[in-house]
């Protein structure tokens, strides 16, 4: 129900009752006070003269309820007889007394509430608190007014043993990495339940999970080992397509005529490039070369040491 005072409305209302008030008092219960104070009519008489001016005020109150002036965000519901005969609004409406009831006006604006569940187990039994957003509006006023005592409290008591039922649901690790999916399961499950009564989930936002300090060191230390692992598959991923390239590349040199050896001579330049480096050339099936190369080497060895 809309307890807000409407400025505009309060002030017909109090223009009615003086234009009823005023010349129907001057006209009925003036007379009799008059002739009363002049006249010394019996005391009788003052009765009525009370009567009538109760009568009037009652009357021109009773009139002045009659007007309703409602602004563009709220919705009357009307029953005629007890009997809904659907919303009104907004504007201004003449409501028939006596016949005609005003059952609720409602706010049909779009509207925030937050819900907490606190202490609440996930389904690996660790206990989080979580807050989410509701974000709601009133879509069918006669629904919202006939059909539950309280859409307000109602709908903020099925939000809250939803976003239970979907922590209990659902593990730490989706309530924490997945907050977008979850609140959208979160949205239907309340949405379908607000709809007996006229009310349209528009959206919900998860806007905390707080979890225990002990359990964020361990999660920690979990990323860590998770990111090491995918960094060593990586590592391996690489070193056999690695090995698979040069296996291709050996098959190819093997294929042509002394591609080998072109492959020997490309590796010679890449070693001289070296400052350090003694390249000593010679025929692989040489007994001297090789026997040369192995004094280059005790040489250089040799220097090395000192």
């Amino acid at each position: 129900m809309v307890f807000r005072r409407n400025p505009v409305q309060s002030f017909i209302r109090n223009v009615i009752r003086l234009v009823i008030i005023i010349p129907l008092w001057l006209l009925i219960a003036y007379p009799i006070f008059r002739n009363f104070f002049m006249s010394g009519i019996p005391s009788a008489r003052i009765g009525w003269g009370i009567f009538w001016t109760i009568f009037i005020i009652w009357a021109a109150n009773i009139v002045a309820k009659m007007i309703y002036i409602l602004p563009q965000w709220e919705r009357m519901v009307l029953l005629r007889l007890g009997k809904s005969v659907g919303a009104k609004g907004p504007g201004m409406f003449i409501i028939p007394p006596f016949i005609y009831s005003v059952a609720r006006i409602l706010d049909v604006r779009i509207t925030t509430y937050e819900v907490k569940a606190t202490k609440t187990l996930t389904m690996d039994n660790i206990p989080i608190d979580v807050t989410a957003a509701v974000e709601l509006e009133v879509e069918d006023p006669e629904r919202a007014a006939i059909a539950v005592k309280d859409y307000w409290k109602t709908t903020e008591w099925v939000s809250m043993e939803a976003l239970k039922s979907t922590i209990g649901g659902n593990n730490l690790r989706p309530l924490l990495s997945e907050t977008e999916r979850i609140a959208t399961d979160l949205k239907r499950e309340i949405d379908t339940a607000a709809k007996d009564f006229g009310i349209n989930v528009r959206a919900v936002r998860i806007t905390d999970v707080g979890t225990p300090p002990t359990l964020i060191e361990e999660l920690a230390v979990i990323a860590r080992a998770e990111r090491s692992a995918k960094a060593k598959l990586i590592q391996a991923d690489a070193e056999v397509a690695v090995a698979k390239a040069l296996a291709e590349a050996s098959a190819t040199l093997s294929e042509q005529e002394d591609g080998m050896k072109l492959r020997q001579i490309q590796a010679l330049l890449d070693i001289s490039k070296e400052e350090s480096s003694m390249v000593i050339v010679y025929p692989v099936d040489s007994f001297t070369g090789s026997q040369i190369a192995s004094s280059a080497a005790g040489v250089q060895t040799k220097i090395n040491n000192k």
